[in-house]
């Protein structure tokens, strides 16, 4: 194993583990400044559930730990120098967490000090890595812990890096529940165990689901009371003659923020990626300026970016190395970095504002073609009524959830041959940018009823969930028992903390791919199949037959 770099967070992750740069453009450096970040927020959280115990918490630690979670996520930043700062900064988080509790002194994680200096940061992360210390970096876990536990130590790292990073989305809009800060610091505080038991580390993996339940709870209440709840809306996929204004990521606010920033100005605004549930919000779509959606899911930015004729706002994770022909004009906000690109702070976008207007814009109309947005489930349960008696009717005799992330791997065509092939007496959900696999595609109705409902973004399996829930109670039965399944696409941590969710609420026959994550050893996922039947996709063709029978292939 290289001592240059190991992580395997991620679906693309190369051959098992990226060792010497990763897929996703991280360089070793961005790699071991991260892992000391994840490391140094174990410690601090070592101290605040220590604290918790005797009734004390404080919010600038709590946040600490949630931004340290959501910083590590995949294509977040790739700014090592920024994230060292962050490490440095916990020194002293870490004293305030201390002195919180008591002042006792805490081993591991809790007793480490970073060095203040980059270079001795860095000969740290590299010394803790070549000597296999069961600590730092996922190589000396596995050394130290065996494949297996290391990597249900990192399923529910991972899982815990996808909850925060909702959690920091909700708390933006001002929704915080206590009792989730206390559960990143307790399983936090529970990683730096020495020895956990395969019990104890599943045990925190399904707390982490309900976690996260609660938390895309909060997220799906931070929108719809900000903005209302979605409304089925067209979304033109095909750009105005105009300056423009392009924005990525997951953030609503910061959206809100470059409507408000650019009215009257001239500039169309158009979403990218996960950006695309937005049109279907009344508060975001009023803004006559909110142009359409540019683009598709975020492993083609790169191409994508290039041939946009205005500027670029990054407000979460998902940003690539930017090219040279876009690089002056794209900017990142939030804990979104990059190293040269310039980072816009305190929901000021008005250096993107000006590079919208230098830039040409768009020479002419494109074609005025539309996709539907706007499915949540307070839109669903509006026709739950025709939904249920066209089920009875056997008008629809299948739902499938096809969403998730997309990615760059081959093998994601399976999603949208899945689609095509589903029989046209079925209904498909989708939420997350996996969608655009499948989503300019024409799927027709049912008595009315779009037989593509598009859901949302990623946390929007809330919805999922709640639809589930609402038309198991309609027929009596439970949601395993439902003529529902769901073909489940991954790529990063987000996805996995969804995966945890629906573990936790007990639901069986998941499909997952396009491969199954590095992480989960074979006996992993021996305890996977036989508690919950999780299966890797096969072909659609397959596994359409194995879902609905012979009349798949009628």
């Amino acid at each position: 194993m290289s001592d240059d770099m190991f992580c395997y967070q991620c679906e693309q992750a190369a051959g098992g583990g990226c060792t010497v740069q990763g897929v996703c453009g991280k360089d070793p450096e961005t790699a071991k400044m991260q892992d000391l970040l994840f490391w140094q927020a174990k410690g601090v959280a070592q101290y605040a559930h220590a604290a918790a115990k005797a009734g004390k918490r404080d919010r600038e630690i709590d946040l600490y730990v949630v931004e340290a979670l959501f910083t590590t996520v995949t294509n977040v930043n790739f700014d090592a120098k920024n994230i060292a700062e962050r490490v440095i900064r916990g020194n002293a988080v870490k004293a305030k967490a201390r002195a919180l509790a008591g002042g006792t002194e805490l081993k591991g994680p809790a007793a480490w000090t970073a060095p203040s200096d980059y270079k001795a940061l860095l000969a740290e992360a590299g010394d803790t890595m070549r000597h296999g210390v069961p600590s730092i970096g996922i190589a000396a876990r596995k050394k130290a812990l065996g494949d297996d536990a290391a990597g249900l130590q990192e399923l529910l790292a991972y899982g815990l890096k996808g909850t925060a990073a909702y959690a920091d989305h909700a708390l933006v809009l001002g929704q915080e529940d206590e009792k989730v800060y206390a559960f990143f610091h307790e399983a936090m505080d529970f990683l730096s165990k020495e020895n956990p038991t395969v019990d104890e580390l599943v045990g925190y993996n399904m707390k982490c689901g309900e976690v996260n339940l609660r938390v895309m709870e909060l997220l799906d209440k931070a929108n719809t009371t900000a903005y209302g709840h979605p409304v089925p809306t067209p979304v033109r996929i095909n750009p105005l003659k105009g300056k423009a204004l392009l924005v990525s990521g997951h953030d609503l606010k910061d959206l809100e923020n470059i409507l408000k920033q650019t009215e009257g100005k001239g500039i169309n605004v158009y979403t990218h990626g996960e950006m695309l549930p937005c049109h279907g919000y009344p508060g975001l779509k009023k803004y006559k300026h909110l142009a359409g959606n540019y683009g598709g899911a975020w492993q083609d930015q790169q191409k994508e970016f290039d041939a946009f004729p205005g500027s670029i706002v990054m407000t979460t994770n998902c940003i690539q190395k930017p090219l040279n022909g876009y690089k002056a004009r794209i900017f990142t906000t939030g804990l979104v970095e990059w190293p040269g690109v310039t980072h816009l702070k305190n929901g000021g976008f008005g250096p993107a504002v000006e590079a919208a207007l230098a830039a040409p814009g768009f020479a002419e109309d494109g074609d005025p073609k539309t996709i539907l947005v706007g499915f949540g489930h307070n839109a669903v349960m509006g026709v739950a009524g025709k939904v249920i008696d066209a089920v009875k009717a056997g008008q629809i005799k299948h739902f499938f959830l096809v969403g998730g992330c997309d990615g760059a791997k081959p093998g994601r065509n399976y999603y949208t041959e899945f689609t095509e092939k589903a029989p046209k007496d079925t209904v498909v959900l989708t939420l997350a940018c996996g969608k655009f696999r499948f989503n300019k595609n024409e799927f027709g109705d049912i008595g009315g009823i779009p037989r593509l409902l598009d859901m949302g973004q990623c946390n929007d399996a809330y919805s999922a969930i709640q639809v589930a829930v609402a038309l198991s109670k309609a027929f009596g039965v439970g949601v395993n028992e439902l003529p529902l399944s769901m073909i489940l696409s991954w790529y990063e941590q987000k996805a996995v903390c969804i995966l945890l969710t629906l573990l936790h609420l007990g639901i069986k026959n998941i499909r997952l791919g396009p491969t199954l994550p590095a992480f989960v050893t074979p006996a992993v996922l021996k305890v996977l199949v036989e508690k919950f039947n999780i299966m890797p996709i096969t072909t659609p063709e397959k596994d359409l037959e194995a879902i609905l029978g012979a009349k798949a292939r009628a």
